[in-house]
């Protein structure tokens, strides 16, 4: 019997590598920072990493790891509900409803579990999730996990957003599901639009935080700050994985009787190993600094800004950003993939994107700053840019890159 399948893996696995995406892991053999050394033995750095405030190896929080390994020992070998909670996981649920202006927390395994198990415990066949199309794959695989009915709107736009909710009149109860930054382009979803057509239309919102926590607004609370409804959207659920530190990690925050429900009937919750303590210790700390600080987020906000306007001023297609990610538009797949490569080159680590994770002539290179990048790094990118786009055509010769 595998004989048959294993000549059709073969086949699948030939056809995704002859379409051009077939994903290789680089190895990194130095700590997630901004200057990383590969195992091929260059030197370059990283642009591509999610590390947005630089903390993957903050000091701070691998000594609070250490002390909770030698403390809380190295892991918990349960779920939460039998014998997998210490005062650590309390702690930082805590900590990140205080972070966000909210209720209760919930601690799940990743951002993708906090998603996948939150709507089925909720919602049920006479409700409605009506959800951005460019969601994160996560909330995808959430909603069809759910037999809600479902309903989606064109990201970020408003008008087919109320479509959707004039046609969900009729369901029960109705939850509008966005990411809080779309992860390819780096805008920020309308919460302040969205909210209010939730309230003209009896709906409550939901909104992923992960690329958005620690980045948007501008002590980082994400864009329920930003838009002024700290407390006021139902559900939030993000990541320890990204600005965070980086390791593993993800939660649902939110209004105290839907964390409750959640914790008696949430799968990923009652049957996944509970995070290990050393990374419960680590959030902690992460979350004090946070609050006693917000030299992070002004230094990452301030070398978004930078490097955007002189990117633009060096020629290039950027997408509108509110976030960490710059979006450095190409159109052209194999010219994402050949600068991509010339970048490398030049010791830059970016990722060229192209269909169909992007939609077809929408290719692009993603740039991820981060606070760790010191002002060198980002003169360095933006000349490695602006050298290799000359190189192919990208930005006329006229244009240059001035420090």
């Amino acid at each position: 019997m595998y004989k048959d399948f294993q000549n059709y893996l073969t086949s699948e696995l030939k056809a995704i590598e002859e379409a051009g995406l077939y994903k290789n892991e680089r190895i990194i053999v130095t700590p997630q920072r901004a200057a990383i050394k590969v195992k091929s033995g260059e030197d370059v750095i990283n642009f591509c990493a999610n590390n947005y405030l630089g903390l993957s190896d903050s000091p701070v929080l691998i000594e609070a790891a250490k002390k909770a390994l030698d403390e809380r020992g190295f892991g918990m070998s349960s779920v939460r509900f039998i014998c997998g909670t210490q005062d650590l996981h309390k702690e930082l649920e805590q900590k990140i409803a205080e972070f966000f202006g909210t209720e209760d927390t919930i601690l799940y395994a990743a951002c993708f579990d906090a998603n996948g198990g939150l709507f089925e415990p909720l919602l049920g066949e006479q409700d409605a999730i009506i959800s951005d199309a460019l969601n994160h794959a996560s909330i995808i695989d959430g909603v069809r996990l759910c037999k809600a009915q479902r309903f989606r709107y064109a990201n970020a736009d408003m008008a087919d957003l109320e479509r959707c909710l004039k046609e969900a009149q009729s369901c029960r109860f109705r939850i509008i599901a966005t990411d809080g930054v779309f992860s390819m382009d780096g805008n920020v979803a309308p919460v302040d639009e969205i909210y209010k057509l939730a309230e003209k239309y009896n709906a409550m919102v939901m909104v992923d935080e992960s690329h958005s926590a620690g980045v948007v607004g501008k002590t980082g609370r994400g864009t329920t700050e930003l838009y002024n409804l700290r407390g006021k959207v139902e559900i939030l659920t993000g990541t320890l994985g990204k600005s965070f530190g980086g390791a593993v990690g993800g939660f649902t925050t939110g209004k105290r009787e839907i964390i409750a429900m959640l914790r008696q009937r949430s799968r990923p919750y009652l049957f996944s190993n509970s995070i290990p303590p050393m990374v419960a210790a680590a959030g902690c700390a992460m979350f004090d600094m946070m609050a006693r600080t917000n030299e992070l987020q002004d230094k990452l906000h301030a070398n978004t800004d930078y490097f955007v306007a002189k990117m633009k001023e060096a020629g290039f297609d950027i997408k509108p950003t509110q976030s960490a990610i710059c979006a450095v538009m190409l159109y052209d797949a194999k010219l994402s993939q050949i600068m991509a490569a010339k970048l490398l080159e030049e010791g830059i680590y970016v990722t060229g994107f192209y269909y169909p994770v992007v939609p077809k002539g929408q290719a692009r290179i993603r740039v991820q700053v981060s606070a760790g990048h010191q002002r060198e790094h980002l003169d360095k990118c933006i000349a490695a840019f602006t050298k290799v786009g000359k190189e192919l055509g990208v930005i006329c010769c006229h244009h240059s890159f001035v420090i």
